[in-house]
């Protein structure tokens, strides 16, 4: 073990662009729109004005054309002049505009990043709409009707504590050894007596097995609330965890240790797209580093924070706490480098690098059933609204093994690039973090080039001005080299910026997950059913519309006990205290109902294969009525009231509101292929 703080031999201070060790086969790195591989920022002149010093070169150099030149001649050097000078004016981009206005904490990382990229800011907001808004805290900061936003609605609500633990847990429902990845949850209080018969039965079965608990309050941050203890006895069951529900989960009591200290990983991930689902990886993160050296929990070091708890904002305030400017030394690292430590020590990093983006992967495909439902609440299909894109924060622990544990999901990571430093007692000085510059600086400039409106538009430029080039060209076949216009087709606003430190895992990824989305499935069906634009909740109407159109009522299951399914399922969610904003059934309720209806249905098979099935039954039943609904569209297209006939038990649905799901040869062929991803 190297001494504490010493930085391994052979690896030197982290770069900004390069790849951690044993980085997964993620995708190739690709040339931002012409860039020079390998540029750097400061290299060569601005892109505009190297372009006007070229052209100014070409105009004063190079030998006059012969004399006596027909008019034609001239008319065709005259059109290349003019091809020139549109090129001129299409290299003078307008400059992509971002709102910063409500950015908070993360201003200055912004600022930055928008000074990398020359893109123009408006701190305190602009009257015309901007391309960009960064939000620091939610979708609602601003109302906004157009241009791209920073938050997704409903995210901040997802990844609450609990909120996360149920969806999670949806999932280890289905696929238990997919999503062995977050520890076993408890919810409070309502979950409390279920709790403790649990324990009770797994320590008879054990009588070894002495386990440590961490109980997390919901709404809690920054380690706020958090406390651990030894037996379902020791919980606080005062008034608080009545008005603040909280997470019970087991403690992870063997963690990976560096210079003898427990930390954790904070890792940058970007949803960049909901529908299709893209999500981004930070080749590098922030590793948050104990200030006490670690021991497995007894009753005598439980309430030592600084030993087991690895947040940032708790471990400041300790003595030991150590502020460096070395990424590979201190209390706060990169990732990089413990990633260089362990391959030194013969790890195998690259297996690691996967399993943690196996584990982003199935934590976001857990979470975006119920973003859906939010997304299309606030931003209903067919009305004026921004797209939205996310960067959160995956906090991650290691095990002894190397095995990577889900800790918590942020929502709002802290992208601040100083910290506070007490120069007297009381007073204190922001003073800059070297380390966290490094990486969320590269986050937030590499996600904003990213969601670059611009890039479309560049896109559709270049391919014009190509064509042009090639017109220009074969007119100019009979005039010398040197008369013809030079087209510069590779100049970029980015170039002379780093590669990008954000790599795609999804949808690259896709054909190894997409058999997880079975929820995501049940949540389109969900969406459908709900009727009204901007609700989130499903009425009896909309449940008992769902069975009729899916053709799940029979003898066996009238509708009387579909109202009676609804009305238990429905209340039990609403006792727990779930949005009482709106009555209705909300997604979780819905997903439970679906699921005791698979179980009804399907017998004989696994949990995640009667859902599988039942959800084929239901497009197969869907795309049918879609069918019937459109033959019958053609046939009276000039006789609109008697659509009304057509429309099955009084629901009509707008394209808009819902994709055609399966045909009947589709269906076959999906059931097909989700048979053959069996264990």
């Amino acid at each position: 073990m190297e001494p504490a703080g010493a930085p391994p031999q052979g690896c030197g201070p982290a770069r900004e662009a390069e790849e951690p060790p044993g980085s997964p086969a993620l995708p190739a790195e690709e040339p931002q729109d012409g860039q020079p591989a390998g540029a750097h920022p400061g290299e060569g002149e601005p892109p505009a004005a190297a372009g006007r010093e070229r052209e100014r070169g070409r105009r004063g150099a190079g030998p006059q054309g012969p004399p006596g030149r027909t008019a034609r001649g001239r008319g065709r050097r005259a059109q290349g002049r003019r091809g020139g000078e549109e090129g001129g004016r299409a290299g003078r981009r307008p400059r992509v505009t971002v709102d910063s206005s409500k950015a908070k904490t993360s201003l200055e990382a912004l600022k930055i990043s928008l000074r990398q990229l020359r893109w123009k800011e408006f701190p305190f907001g602009r009257r015309l709409p901007c391309d960009i808004y960064w939000h620091g805290v939610s979708f609602h900061d601003n109302d906004i009707f157009s241009g791209q936003v920073n938050k997704f609605p409903g995210m901040t609500e997802m990844v609450r504590k609990i909120t996360l633990s149920r969806a999670v847990r949806t999932m280890q429902d289905l696929f238990p050894l997919e999503y062995n990845f977050y520890p076993r949850s408890w919810i409070l209080p309502e979950e409390f007596p279920l709790f403790v018969a649990e324990v009770r039965m797994m320590k008879d079965s054990d009588p070894s097995w002495k386990p440590t608990f961490i109980v997390k309050p919901d709404g809690g941050c920054q380690g706020d609330g958090i406390y651990l203890i030894k037996d379902p006895s020791d919980i606080r069951l005062t008034g608080s965890i009545q008005s603040r529900p909280a997470v019970v989960q087991e403690y992870i009591c063997k963690p990976l240790l560096v210079d003898k200290l427990k930390f954790d990983i904070r890792l940058y991930v970007l949803l960049k797209s909901l529908e299709p689902l893209e999500i981004y990886i930070a080749k590098d993160g922030l590793s948050r580093f104990c200030t006490e050296p670690y021991q497995e929990p007894t009753l005598k070091n439980l309430h030592q924070v600084f030993m087991h708890l690895t947040n940032y904002s708790l471990n400041i305030h300790s003595g030991n706490f150590i502020h460096s400017d070395n990424v590979n030394t201190g209390s706060k690292r990169t990732f990089s480098s413990i990633l260089c430590r362990l391959s030194s020590r013969g790890a195998d990093v690259k297996k690691l690098w996967s399993d943690i983006i196996s584990l982003v992967i199935k934590t976001i495909i857990a979470l975006t059933p119920e973003l859906k439902v939010y997304y299309q609440s606030d931003i209903p299909a067919g009305k004026p609204g921004p797209t939205c894109f996310q960067i959160l924060g995956f906090d991650i622990l290691l095990m002894k093994n190397l095995k990577p544990m889900l800790l918590e999901v942020n929502a709002n990571p802290s992208m601040r690039i100083e910290h506070e430093q007490e120069l007297s007692p009381g007073v204190f000085e922001n003073v800059p973090s070297p380390v966290d510059e490094e990486v969320k600086v590269a986050v937030i400039r590499d996600t904003l080039r990213l969601v670059d409106p611009q890039k479309k538009k560049r896109k559709d430029t270049q391919c014009q001005t190509l064509e042009h080039v090639s017109e220009a060209n074969e007119e100019l076949l009979d005039t010398g080299p040197a008369d013809r216009p030079e087209y510069d087709t590779t100049k970029s606003p980015e170039a002379g910026l780093p590669s990008l430190c954000l790599k795609q895992v999804f949808p690259k990824y896709a054909k190894q997950f997409n058999y997880l989305r079975l929820v995501d499935r049940v949540a389109a069906l969900f969406i459908r059913f709900l009727g009204v634009k901007g609700t989130t909740k499903l009425g009896p109407t909309g449940f008992r519309t769902f069975i009729r159109n899916c053709k799940l009522s029979n003898s066996n299951f009238s509708m009387a006990s579909v109202d009676i399914l609804y009305i238990d399922i429905t209340r039990r969610w609403n006792s727990m205290g779930i949005d009482h904003k709106e009555s209705g059934m909300c997604l979780q309720a819905f997903v439970e109902a679906f699921f005791c209806l698979a179980q009804k249905k399907y017998k004989s098979l696994p949990l995640h294969e009667q859902v599988a099935s039942l959800i084929h039954f239901c497009e197969y039943h869907l795309a049918a009525l879609d069918e019937k609904r459109l033959v019958c569209g053609r046939a009276i297209v000039d006789r609109r009231s008697a659509v009304v006939p057509c429309q099955a038990d009084g629901l009509h649905l707008t394209p808009a509101a819902y994709t055609p799901l399966l045909n009947r040869t589709a269906t076959a062929s999906k059931f097909a292929d989700y048979r053959s991803h069996r264990y």
